[in-house]
């Protein structure tokens, strides 16, 4: 598959993902249907959509995090990182800029901020990201997923750590989830948190699961 294609689908993946996933947060915000669950549950059927209709042309990797936990466990040539993160963060800049339009008076709603101290948002975000890429280097082959359930088992922890950590850190475990709606709507101060943190998690994830399954 060219790369050009891949990174196509990275843009599209990410910016379906932010488009639903923070949609549904400003959603909640204003009209309290959904509830966290409901919240959760978006978020990890649009990955579960996603992985089925990307997988096999990109890896449906749509999270620089990922991106770079695949680099770092050899499974991703890391001279194409810069793209698949360029394509991605640009998917995640048009969700942010479609939503900021479609909700004008609702716009912080779907930025991920601290809900406590810094230091406990930072430790989460590692530990939902470490937790994710576990997941993903499990059912991936190369930096693709394999199987018919690499989708279900993806979309079920990434609806799991929503649960979990949304109410404090907003379970972000996606730099351009966080980076793209924190600069529309100009609140950039916790940005930071969310591009190392997740990284820092993907990163970590690879030793943990090499120690876990390697033979030696």
């Amino acid at each position: 598959m060219p790369l050009a294609r891949r990174c196509l689908a990275e843009f599209v993946g990410t910016f379906i993902l932010i488009a639903c996933g923070c949609g549904a947060v400003i959603v909640d915000n204003d009209t309290k249907a959904l509830t966290l669950p409901g919240v959760a549950l978006v978020w990890g059927l649009t990955v579960l959509a996603l992985a089925y209709t990307l997988g096999d042309l990109s890896g449906c990797h749509i999270n620089p995090a990922v991106t770079v936990g695949f680099a770092a466990a050899k499974r991703f040539p890391w001279k194409e990182v810069p793209l698949y993160l360029a394509a991605q963060v640009a998917g995640a800049f048009a969700a942010a800029v479609l939503l900021k339009l479609l909700y004008p008076e609702n716009d912080k709603h779907f930025t991920t901020l601290p809900r406590g101290g810094w230091g406990q948002a930072f430790a989460l975000e590692v530990f939902l990201t470490w937790f994710l890429m576990l997941a993903v280097l499990g059912v991936s082959t190369g930096a693709k997923e394999k199987g018919i359930t690499a989708g279900i088992a993806v979309g079920g922890v990434i609806a799991l750590e929503v649960l979990v950590g949304g109410p404090i850190s907003g379970a972000s475990m996606n730099p351009a989830r966080s980076l793209a709606p924190a600069v529309v709507t100009g609140h950039v101060g916790s940005v930071w948190l969310y591009l190392l943190a997740p990284t820092l998690g993907a990163v970590l994830a690879v030793p943990t699961y090499e120690l876990i399954r390697s033979p030696k």
